[in-house]
């Protein structure tokens, strides 16, 4: 089932398009990635799915159904700047938070402290804000976007701030979330984590979609420009054969680039006769090198 919607949205302040007829879906249980760098529209975006404000065309549905004010029971969000009240306790703000989502106090506080028990902080209950860490005060938000258990979740650079272990804890609690059937708009600037958790994406540029699809499908497109050889020994010779374009000496071989898939066979002849391999790789693009290229050749 399609949770959420758009097709062919547009948004224009003045004479600027901030977003130019972008359109996407997300399932139930899905997590999607937008990605963009900073003003491409991403931001503009998720602020109309919250429905704070309105697309100039186009239409954005939530279960099949147009915005209404109901959908904030159902909608979860975690913005890039951080809102919550750095003198106010974690117990008194999130629970009031919960209770505008349509919760009972009762329920909230009893979700609250489910949530900081999962993230074993449960004397946090009645800290102050501002007397966390960095890292804790972010997983204060985000709980405060999923204590009253939304079907659609909004999250803008979920884990900015945080150390590894506890990008850890929040990757797995956001897997947790989407087996459970929650869709999820994900907005990063951490192409790893897309590659981790998103099987759709769309990257924009300057208010258009440069990239949308399946993951997949799209590394499928893009050519295969690099090759990881492992060796017991040195091999000569790699930098002179056709298609080889750069040789670069690792740790226990070499990364090479190429410039056609065909000079991944020679390139595998010449080690064999040469050394024992114990690792030959022609690796598929990164999200990263994709990322680059699509922007940059939006520029052009």
């Amino acid at each position: 089932m399609q949770r959420l919607q758009l097709e062919d949205v547009v948004k224009i302040y003045a004479d600027k398009t901030a977003v130019n007829q972008i359109s996407l879906q997300v399932e139930e249980g899905e997590i999607y990635g937008l990605l963009g760098a900073n003003g491409a529209g991403k931001t503009t975006t998720m602020r109309m799915v919250l429905g704070l404000i309105y697309p100039d065309d186009g239409t954005i549905l939530y279960n099949g159904k147009p915005y209404n004010k109901e959908l904030r029971h159902i909608m979860g969000y975690l913005p890039e700047e951080r809102g919550l009240y750095p003198k106010v306790k974690v117990s008194e703000q999130i629970s009031y938070l919960a209770q505008l989502r349509g919760m009972s106090a009762k329920d909230a506080d009893k979700s609250l402290k489910y949530w900081l028990e999962r993230f074993e902080v449960p004397d946090y209950y009645d800290k102050k804000i501002e007397e966390l860490s960095k890292g804790n005060q972010q997983k204060m938000g985000f709980i405060a976007a999923v204590v009253h258990d939304p079907q659609i979740l909004i999250l803008d650079e979920a884990f900015s701030g945080l150390d590894p272990v506890n990008v850890e804890l929040l990757k797995s609690t956001v897997k947790e979330l989407r087996d459970k059937g929650t869709s999820i708009l994900f907005s990063t600037h951490r192409m790893e984590h897309v590659e981790e958790l998103c099987r759709n994406i769309t990257i924009l540029h300057r208010s258009n979609t440069v990239v949308k699809g399946n993951l997949k499908d799209i590394k499928s497109k893009y050519p295969r420009e690099e090759v990881v050889l492992g060796t017991s020994g040195e091999v000569q010779g790699l930098d002179s054969l056709p298609g080889v374009t750069a040789v670069e000496r690792t740790e226990d071989g070499y990364s090479i680039r190429i410039s056609h898939i065909d000079a991944a066979q020679n390139i595998l002849n010449t080690a064999m006769s040469q050394s024992v391999i114990h690792r030959f790789e022609v690796k598929e693009p990164t999200l990263n090198q994709i990322f680059i290229k699509a922007v940059g050749e939006s520029n052009e």
